[in-house]
């Protein structure tokens, strides 16, 4: 009882003293991790009683935005909402990475999963990714699958799934997921692996057609869509979570303290339902969860960097 006490007096203590809070976002506004931002901050206002902005700085897979907080003050009040790419991939991307996962940084909480799904143009005869692989084997000339970038999410989804299923497939990089998906609507290439908060509304609105889904389980805003284990295709599970991380040496008497204010945020009916409206899995933890999910999934991604030899740029 002594000790709870004191965290929230200490907790009190900083949120007093520390002003406005700061969420740095990887990526430009308007795109799933803003909108995941933007709905959080908003919640952590009226948690913590003090003013939360999002910040945009995209760029290098998440490394500025990761940067600009590792190199901020260790109050508290600047935090990055990163997806694995910065914290995940990168490290194993670059060779010169401005900032190190391990010691830059203090594990606040996972804040949502973001899964993987396959799709393509609505004009596709493929109705499953099986069948694009079947397609795949007969055309003369590997089929084209696009990616938001070298060393993205899509990328390495779309590398474990040409190995998985022995599909003849050529990895075509965009400068973001925005440009790839306009492509794929337009017939350019054939395919995109995606987070479902970025597709979720071109499906419904029947601009593209989901075909699988790269997670141990269906969708719940895709139940008629089989996941890619369930077609036969192994071992392509790709999950890209967002996740607050704040300055190291931050005291940790903050970060409990914003740890619980967001799962106060993920706890409430009104913020959860427009996450999971949007797409997007609420899954709260404790630091210690995020730092070891952290290093597994670098393990992961960084094995199959390492093995297709690629370099960020």
């Amino acid at each position: 009882m002594l000790t709870a006490c004191l965290l929230a007096a200490a907790g009190a203590a900083f949120a007093q003293g520390s002003g406005q809070m700061r969420i740095v976002v990887a990526f430009p506004p308007g795109g799933p991790v803003d909108f995941v931002a933007r709905v959080l901050a908003e919640g952590l206002a009226k948690e913590l009683g003090q003013s939360v902005i999002v910040e945009n700085r995209p760029g290098a897979n998440g490394g500025i935005a990761a940067q600009a907080v590792a190199k901020s003050a260790p109050d508290g009040t600047t935090l990055c909402l990163s997806s694995a790419g910065a914290m995940a991939m990168n490290p194993a991307l670059y060779n010169n990475l401005s900032y190190d996962v391990q010691r830059d940084f203090a594990p606040v909480s996972l804040v949502v999963n973001n899964v993987e799904v396959l799709v393509v143009n609505p004009a596709n005869r493929a109705n499953s990714a099986a069948e694009l692989v079947a397609q795949s084997k007969l055309k003369p000339d590997p089929v084209p699958i696009a990616s938001s970038g070298i060393g993205s999410m899509p990328h390495l989804a779309m590398e474990l799934f040409a190995d998985s299923s022995g599909a003849k497939l050529i990895h075509v990089p965009y400068k973001g997921a925005a440009p790839a998906i306009t492509d794929v609507m337009g017939g350019q290439v054939s395919g995109f692996f995606g987070d479902v908060p970025g597709v979720i509304g071109f499906i419904r609105g029947g601009k593209l057609k989901a075909i699988g889904i790269a997670a141990p389980v269906r969708h719940p805003l895709l139940r008629d869509v089989r996941t890619l284990d369930e077609q036969g295709i192994r071992g392509v599970e790709s999950n890209n979570w967002y996740a607050l991380f704040a300055a190291a040496k931050t005291p940790p008497a903050r970060v409990a303290e914003i740890n619980a204010a967001v799962r106060a945020v993920l706890a409430s009916d009104a913020y959860r339902k427009r996450l999971v409206d949007s797409g997007a899995e609420p899954a709260p933890g404790t630091p210690a969860e995020l730092a070891a999910l952290v290093k597994t999934d670098g393990a992961k991604w960084g094995r199959i960097i390492r093995d297709k030899k690629i370099v960020g740029e």
